[in-house]
């Protein structure tokens, strides 16, 4: 059985965590699990939470990978998952050239099932959440021997995403789990989630990679790339490689220049300037260059507030000195007020279809209303 998943193009891409072959930076999170599963105590539900884009859905297939090559020796023995030995081991690591990899990154292994939202190619993007039918045929997967007697895993990528309905179904599975099989859910902010959810999961929180952690992984998906924007890159994504790849393929690096030389001219705004930005990135279509810039801007009011409360630097010395200059002539709680009202802004600009252009636009307007006053 495959995922229940219907992919985007981008989403075969090398970039899917079911094809990762190598996980950086959660040693820890990795010797968790590694532990329960050698201590013959391994939860059904694991809840792996963190920001998006670290690495969470890479260490679930990781592991899914780790569980269904023991399902090799199920196989071959002809016992059940829960009958087998455990038989020790150091590391989740299984090579790229054995079989079971090979159907992981396939979608095609009959143990594994991974919900995510589908892909609706009549609109052309990803559907805003996971529905409950999509829960449902976790049912129906379970009522299933294993197809290969050992384990059968659930990936459920993210447990954010589900509607009441689909978040409901997901518990009366909890409630009742069969043997031999797992679910991880993937969460990048799992208080939104239903209490009874959580209460049935252990839960395992995964860090932010470093900088330099986040570097490599840009240079080693993009060896072309200079090490100084590959630096850069790891600065913006305050630890995420996902976000860190995302901003590299939206050209989020030029982007960031251009908000910058703009925001380096307050109090008095480079108004045509101002309006060429907002014209580029206010198109029909640019749905994912206005969702980069959402970030970067977010990004750097978010910057700008820890350096004003904790002395956190910004990305470099120039956006340091901006910060300085302009927490000189307006106080923090201005700052925290434009905080507010920028990410309300944003948030509510897609389900309404606002004008991008003018939400641009405006936005600037209101930095330049701040400091001048």
């Amino acid at each position: 059985m495959k995922s229940s998943s219907v992919y985007s193009s981008d989403d075969e891409s090398c970039r899917h965590p079911r094809r990762a072959a190598d996980l950086f930076g959660h040693t820890e999170a990795e010797r968790t699990l590694l532990d329960a599963y050698n201590s013959n105590r391994l939860a059904h539900a694991w809840m792996l939470c963190g920001p998006k884009g670290i690495g969470k859905a890479t260490l679930a297939y990781r592991f899914a990978r780790f569980l269904l090559a023991q399902s090799d020796g199920a196989k071959e023995t002809g016992l059940f998952a829960s009958d087998l030995p455990i038989t020790k081991t150091d590391s989740l690591f299984v090579d790229s050239k054995a079989p079971v990899f090979g159907r992981v990154a396939a979608g095609s292994h009959a143990d594994l099932m991974s919900i995510e939202r589908k892909y609706d190619e009549k609109k052309g993007k990803f559907k805003n959440e996971i529905i409950v039918d999509d829960i449902r045929r976790i049912a129906n997967f379970f009522s299933l021997s294993a197809a290969e007697g050992g384990w059968r895993v659930i990936i459920i990528d993210s447990a954010d995403e589900l509607n009441s309905n689909a978040a409901n179904a997901l518990l009366k599975v909890l409630e009742e789990p069969p043997t031999s099989a797992i679910l991880l859910l993937i969460s990048h902010n799992y208080r939104c989630l239903l209490p009874t959810i959580r209460s049935r999961c252990r839960k395992l929180v995964l860090s932010t990679l470093t900088e330099d952690a986040v570097t490599e992984l840009l240079l080693k998906n993009h060896p072309e790339m200079l090490l100084s924007d590959a630096s850069f890159l790891a600065h913006l994504s305050d630890g995420s490689i996902g976000r860190a790849l995302d901003l590299e393929e939206e050209g989020g690096l030029q982007l960031y220049r251009d908000i910058f030389s703009l925001l380096d001219t307050l109090p008095n705004l480079n108004v045509v300037a101002l309006h060429t930005l907002a014209g580029k990135l206010g198109r029909v279509g640019g749905d994912n260059a206005f969702h980069t810039f959402c970030d970067l801007i977010l990004g750097w009011l978010g910057r700008f507030i820890l350096f004003a409360t904790k002395g956190k630097k910004g990305v470099d010395t120039k956006e340091t000195h901006l910060y300085e200059r302009l927490l000189y002539v307006t106080p923090l709680a201005s700052w925290l007020e434009v905080w507010d009202k920028i990410s309300n802004l944003l948030s509510r600009t897609d389900p309404i279809n606002m004008d991008r252009r003018q939400i641009i636009i405006s936005i600037f307007l209101l930095l330049e209303k701040t400091v001048q006053v």
